[in-house]
């Protein structure tokens, strides 16, 4: 493979998608609604506030290198010539990408239908009652057009702040829409009460929501907040930031006391539960509560309901 320098690299990979087009491919780009663009290729890849996603093969990036490669088909050092080459003829002015606190939430068209998402969840062994209360409150959506699951989170005013979605088919694709703050990741708590209840993601929430109604208890008068996505701490735990959606949310509930910790059974899990622990135990009570068995509570609540998890393709894009 001919050698490329580093720095040439890194200017290939510094071009975004949309930067690429305007200046390079102006006839195949199409504007399809305030920030958002579309190509006239692929009419199901959309741009927008820096990242690209083509919905219809669960493909996405960032930079004009990733789509080259991935939509295009080039070979890296093909990709590479591509964009140095046009910018070797004419400079590229830049599309100013707006700080990712500016930028709105992209959320997807609506289904009028609920069926693949309800069946999905209802696949996953959670609860006919949570998913109804989820689907009517729309803290989930189905969207359109590729009926995926949209779990959704609100601010203090019940605007939408943050949504990931999950494919509800066979290919595990996953990943944050454009816009989401993290610090208002899903969750289903009204702030009333001392406790809050912490998990990685929405689905071992809703399977441990599912698991508290089966035991009795009162799901809806619990504090329940997920992480949306496993928390890396630093490797001096002492020094780690606690994630931004219970530091936001223990910011606006000065009554909590008490977080347990329900966070996966494996050494990312675990580690993030350690440096949890060592960063709030001055300031709160701290409860250690995993799953019994299983990597998550989804695992343990499939089992428990002797339910089989699809085989799924693991695929995971950021939109």
């Amino acid at each position: 493979m001919p050698f490329i320098a580093p720095e040439v690299i890194l200017e290939a990979k510094r071009m975004d998608l949309l930067t690429y087009l305007k200046n390079y491919e102006p006839n195949e780009l199409v504007k399809f609604s305030g920030n958002t663009y579309t190509t006239r290729t692929h009419d199901s890849l959309k741009i927008s506030n820096g990242k690209w996603m083509w919905w219809s093969r669960g493909i996405g990036g960032r930079t004009a290198l990733d789509y080259l490669i991935k939509v295009r088909d080039m070979t890296f050092l093909e990709a590479v010539e591509t964009i140095m080459g046009h910018s070797a003829i004419q400079t590229p002015v830049y599309c100013e990408q707006p700080k990712n606190e500016d930028r709105p939430l992209l959320l997807p068209d609506k289904s009028a239908s609920t069926d693949k998402v309800f069946e999905y969840l209802f696949g996953r062994g959670i609860d006919f009652e949570i998913i109804n209360y989820c689907l009517q409150n729309e803290l989930i959506i189905e969207s359109l057009p590729y009926h995926n699951a949209v779990f959704i989170g609100y601010d203090n005013e019940y605007n939408a702040k943050y949504a990931a979605f999950r494919s509800t088919n066979s290919e595990r694709i996953m990943g944050d829409c454009t816009g989401s703050k993290k610090e208002y990741s899903f969750r289903i708590a009204d702030g009333s009460g001392n406790e809050v209840h912490l998990f990685e993601c929405a689905i071992d929430l809703l399977s441990y929501a599912t698991l508290c109604k089966y035991s009795g208890k009162n799901w809806r008068d619990m504090n329940l907040v997920s992480l949306s996505g496993v928390y890396a701490p630093k490797k001096n735990m002492e020094e780690s930031k606690v994630p931004s959606a219970l530091a936001v949310f223990l910011k606006n509930h000065p009554n909590i006391q008490r977080v347990v910790l329900h966070l996966d059974n494996d050494y990312a899990g675990r580690q993030a539960t350690k440096a949890l622990q060592i960063r709030l135990s001055d300031r709160y009570e701290i409860i250690d509560d995993p799953p019994p068995y299983g990597k998550d509570f989804n695992d343990f609540l499939m089992s428990k309901m002797n339910l089989t998890p699809r085989k799924q393709t693991e695929r995971s894009y950021e939109r």
